[in-house]
């Protein structure tokens, strides 16, 4: 009887961990054209642009960039936006992260990518390794 009680036992706490587990949210269709980080299973959502401080977003097609300290979203930079040309120098990918709002990161990113008037970077994508 107690081998029965155990094997019970075991087939709830089972059920249970499996009840818990979230399964991954499948794709939506522009997600599922984005590429996908291997290391890390996020989607290549955002660049980040060091010399000016702002992100754009693939799936969106927009850009998130700071005006008076207010972070604003457009569809394209203001005109002469920190005198800098976004085919000029470099952006950094980046691979860690894919939720809504890049911006919560400026710190991190600004740490990882700090301005640099050569626009070359060691390493062009952030991800945490």
């Amino acid at each position: 009887m107690k081998r029965i009680e155990k094997v019970f036992l075991l087939m709830l706490v089972f059920n249970c961990f499996l009840a818990t587990a979230q399964a991954p949210k499948p794709p939506t269709d522009n997600e599922s054209s984005l590429p996908l980080d291997p290391k890390t299973n996020c989607y290549v959502r955002y660049y980040y642009y060091p010399n000016l401080e702002a992100y754009f977003d693939n799936l969106e097609l927009v850009y998130y960039y700071k005006v008076k300290g207010e972070w604003q979203v457009a569809e394209e930079l203001p005109t002469n936006y920190g005198g800098y040309s976004l085919y000029n120098k470099v952006r950094v990918t980046i691979t860690d992260y894919d939720g809504e709002e890049p911006y919560k990161l400026i710190q991190t990113h600004k740490k990882m990518f700090p301005y640099n008037s050569k626009g070359r970077f060691a390493n062009q994508t952030a991800s945490s390794d």
